[in-house]
């Protein structure tokens, strides 16, 4: 890559990006162009506009991306119910698309010919960031140093910067033993203890939520609007996007909801385990199922879970813009024209109990489902003929001498 000029960099202005902006300028004798993003992470991101300029960058972005994090890229994939392995709602994978989205526009608008990413070759990110760079820019060049330097520890990180006077604080307040990624859907954890898959997450690790045992010992009650799949205001306030998914965040934290400890099948082929706080998430995922109980035909509602592995799969791997998704998307879209109405939640220690729901688009009939009478609405005996029908090619084989007895 002796012919890169520019490159952009997904620049968060801590250790390791910061090293990698050195490097990059010493190994490629080129410009580097710093990109870094809000995704509400909780953490100021102006800092990293000084240390850009102090290194000597002169393009830098900082851009706010909460909303269009949320309203793009969250919600179209809670609109499919979507958990990976069962248990992950992806909090990680769904950030990578936007990031690298952004990325490949800063490379347009400046003329840069690479980009650059500080994502370990061991891990699921480098794949997502480039699957989605190579989809939005064919020819782009992809500079991930982690695959490329010698720097593979946290002390040759340390004295690489020292040595280049990179400013970076090697005393300081302490740091937490386990890598992290936050941003308004969740915050994971790995490393530290959690490499030893027997022994219990630590309870002073967890950022967001009080422990279920430490909760109110009263019930929080919500009432979630929703419009067209997405929810759109809470207790009848109205928000936008974002503003849902962090006070839904607050809620639900404080309720001790969203905590997991999982072991995950990472795409690059090793097993991992991690730790998240998912208390927004974790919330819209039962309220999304219990709207759709009552407005979704039930073929499409099987129809779409039968789908959803494969959507979570697709998010996970880094495939969130190529054309499979794209076509998943759209039928899951168009499933979510009648998903409209009110649920109403009861958050108790760490529990999301569903207590109501409804809509004007319900296809729940009161006069069908009632165990009393129902004025003739429903004929019982019409279920013998069903069930001898659905019964026939059982009752063929029996006959033939296939009976499983």
């Amino acid at each position: 890559m002796a012919d890169v000029k520019k490159v952009v960099l997904a620049y968060s202005g801590g250790l390791d990006t910061s090293v990698i902006l050195k490097w990059l300028q010493d190994t490629y004798d080129c410009e580097v162009v710093t990109f870094t993003a809000d995704l509400g992470q909780g953490e100021e991101v102006e800092p990293a506009r000084a240390k850009a300029q102090a290194m000597g960058v002169k393009e830098i972005y900082i851009d706010d991306l909460r909303e269009e994090f949320v309203r793009d890229f969250v919600f179209p994939m809670f609109r499919a119910n979507t958990v990976y392995e069962g248990e992950y709602l992806l909090g990680t994978s769904i950030a990578r698309p936007l990031i690298a989205k952004r990325l490949i526009e800063i490379a347009n608008e400046t003329g840069a010919d690479a980009i650059s990413h500080g994502a370990t070759g061991k891990g699921n990110d480098q794949v997502r960031f480039e699957l989605g760079a190579y989809a939005l820019k064919p020819g782009v060049k992809v500079i991930a140093p982690w695959r490329e330097w010698d720097l593979l520890s946290r002390e040759k990180l340390m004295d690489y910067a020292e040595k280049h006077g990179i400013p970076i604080e090697r005393h300081g307040k302490k740091k937490s033993p386990y890598s992290m990624d936050a941003n308004l859907l969740h915050i994971s954890y790995e490393g530290g203890v959690l490499e030893d898959t027997w022994t219990e997450h630590e309870e002073d690790m967890w950022r967001w939520s009080v422990s279920p045992e430490n909760a109110p010992d009263q019930a929080t009650y919500l009432e979630l609007t929703y419009r067209n799949g997405d929810i759109v205001a809470i207790d009848g306030v109205e928000k936008t996007p974002a503003t849902v998914l962090a006070d839904l965040n607050r809620i639900g934290g404080a309720n001790g909801i969203g905590r997991l400890d999982i072991v995950e099948n990472r795409y690059v082929g090793m097993k991992s385990r991690g730790c998240y706080e998912t208390p927004g998430g974790t919330i819209m995922l039962k309220a999304h199922r219990a709207i759709e109980s009552i407005t979704l035909d039930r073929e499409v509602a099987h129809l779409k879970d039968e789908l959803m592995p494969k959507y979570a799969s697709l998010i996970y791997t880094g495939y969130w813009w190529s054309p499979e998704r794209v076509m998943l998307q759209q039928m899951i879209d168009a499933s979510q024209v009648n998903v409209n109405g009110v649920v109403r939640l009861k958050l108790y220690k760490g529990n999301v109990t569903v207590v109501g729901r409804k809509s004007d688009d319900s296809l729940f009939d009161a006069n069908i489902a009632t165990f009393e009478e129902d004025g003739g609405a429903y004929n019982q005996a019409d279920a013998a003929g069903f069930i001898k029908l659905n019964a026939l090619r059982m009752r063929i084989a029996a006959n033939k001498g296939r009976s499983l007895l």
